[in-house]
């Protein structure tokens, strides 16, 4: 953790170029920032059928740390902002959900 998961309208969808460099700038994010570990880090692309609202939304999975406060994530999620609109020419909805060591149950 964390997991990012980016579901943009298939219209909208970024160049595989484009897709690569936010990747890299969203996984530098999560290391820098959110202190993960880069083996711990995903981000996933989920081209959909877009009905209202936003033509993306970014949905941040992470595990609750100490040093993950409210102004560490404001940051995270500014910058996140930042990456998006210059990767993919699109304002995203970014939403973040933290979970404590007892909600997470994982395998691999």
């Amino acid at each position: 953790m964390p997991n990012v998961t980016f579901f943009i309208s298939a219209e909208k969808m970024p160049s595989d170029e484009n897709l690569s460099e936010l990747t890299e700038q969203c996984t530098r994010l999560c290391t820098e920032i959110l202190k993960a570990k880069l083996e711990n880090v995903h981000v996933i692309y989920v081209a959909v059928c877009h009905g209202r609202g936003h033509p993306a939304f970014a949905e941040i999975k992470y595990r609750l740390e100490p040093f993950r406060t409210k102004h560490v994530m404001d940051s995270f999620m500014k910058k996140l902002d930042e990456v998006i609109k210059c990767n993919a020419g699109i304002t995203a909805r970014i939403r973040c959900f933290g979970y404590g060591p007892t909600e997470i149950h994982a395998l691999n």
